[in-house]
């Protein structure tokens, strides 16, 4: 039987820069991946989908996207050949086409039994390397037999490949805008749900959103406000980067609707919130503006004022008469993207390490169970914990806990 000290399980971004970390501080260790080197890039993203961060900022601190411009959103498959190029640059232990079956402690003795499709692994400790968004999340509201195609944001490629006809597009965060948004320009009727959502400036006052977070020190911001766990961030980096401004999308013809909140006998059913989550947005993208404007002020930058910026565009129809329901036979709908998230699953973990609900019980990282570390988690350890960069300091964080706890077990007295 294979014996490790450290196996990682996952060889995505989180898996790969733990390694990263693990052979500084000489800390024997293997990568089980069951798929293939970043597969949630090369499976799990649609065709066009670019990075919603340029590439100067959302990226490892030691290795550059060599040959893309700074300001450069990368698409997914310019993503995969980084994280392949990180994981060959640092000879990183992968072994892909090895699915993790079940881990659980050895009887008696320090460690952990781990069985795989392939042979099993002894391990001292586990790196849970497989992040918080596992399974796509599909909500039972519309039954199988309601005569439409539906499939998670997960399973979407291109317009080409839908049927014909109009699309409801379930979910306001990054993804979901950026699809209605695409198959709107490709001609498609779309509808979309929004629900409570932040939506921060692309660029402002010539820079972008990622710098303003980083000066504002909102990247390392610790924990969530209390009661914004369901509200998601609608950016994006498509079409060389723009403030995702659902009025704008209205303009272009994209139907708005609240959040979707029931099915019945062929008809969608929404509720009538979409004036206020519609403002709440607005707040929030007026607050970054007027952070970074006393930002400039107070640190007396030469930053070119943007006033234009602070305008909104005309309320669309949507507001002042909801659609408050969608006759989905009426209307031609022939498909329902549900941008509806991830949820996770740790249940090849047999020992006591997560809550009531299944989520990990951890300190940045660090397992209630000895032995144990998670990464890729999101808010794990700030704000920017699910990006490149913020996995990479996760990541050396837990590394260094690993080396640590391997200095006290070597000490012979």
């Amino acid at each position: 039987m294979e014996t490790i000290d450290t196996l990682v399980v996952g060889a995505g971004q989180a898996g790969i820069a733990v390694s990263r970390h693990l052979t500084e501080h000489r800390v024997p260790h293997l990568i089980l991946e069951k798929d293939r080197i970043a597969e949630a890039w090369r499976s799990g993203r649609w065709d066009d989908l670019v990075t919603n961060g340029p590439v100067w900022h959302d990226r490892f601190p030691d290795l550059e996207f060599e040959g893309d411009a700074p300001d450069a959103f990368v698409g997914k498959d310019r993503v995969v050949a980084y994280l392949e190029q990180y994981a060959k640059q640092h000879q990183a232990p992968i072994r892909t086409g090895v699915e993790v079956l079940g881990a659980s402690r050895t009887e008696g003795e320090a460690g952990f039994l781990v069985e795989t499709s392939k042979e099993p692994v002894r391990a001292q400790r586990i790196v849970a390397a497989t992040g918080a968004f596992q399974h796509p999340v599909i909500p039972g509201i519309v039954p199988d037999d309601a005569g439409c195609t539906q499939m998670h944001s997960y399973a979407y490629r291109n317009p080409r490949t839908l049927a014909p006809g109009s699309i409801l597009v379930v979910g306001s965060g990054s993804s979901g805008a950026q699809i209605a948004d695409e198959l709107n320009r490709a001609g498609r009727r779309v509808f979309l749900s929004v629900g409570p959502h932040d939506r921060p400036p692309r660029r402002y006052r010539g820079r972008d959103f990622v710098w303003w977070l980083g000066v504002l020190g909102l990247w390392d911001l610790a924990a969530m406000e209390p009661g914004t766990e369901h509200v998601t961030i609608a950016v994006s980096g498509a079409y060389g980067g723009q403030t995702m401004d659902f009025r704008r999308l209205a303009q272009e013809g994209v139907n708005l609707v609240g959040m979707t909140r029931a099915y019945s006998d062929g008809v969608m059913h929404f509720a009538d919130d979409l004036q206020t989550n519609m403002a709440n947005g607005d707040a929030s993208y007026l607050g970054m503006l007027q952070a970074a404007d006393r930002y400039v002020h107070r640190m007396g930058l030469d930053l070119p004022e943007e006033p234009d910026a602070h305008v909104m565009l005309p309320d669309p129809s949507c507001l002042s008469d909801p659609i408050l329901t969608l006759d989905l036979g009426a209307e031609e709908v022939s498909t329902i993207i549900w941008a509806t998230g991830y949820r996770r699953d740790y249940d090849w973990m047999k020992f006591d390490a997560f809550d009531g609900d299944g989520a990990p019980i951890h300190q940045r990282g660090i397992s209630t169970e000895p032995d144990v570390y998670f990464l890729g988690l999101p808010w794990q350890s700030r704000r920017g914990s699910t990006f490149l960069w913020g996995v990479w300091h996760d990541a050396k964080f837990v590394a260094d806990q690993i080396a640590i706890r391997r200095a006290y077990e070597l000490y012979r007295p």
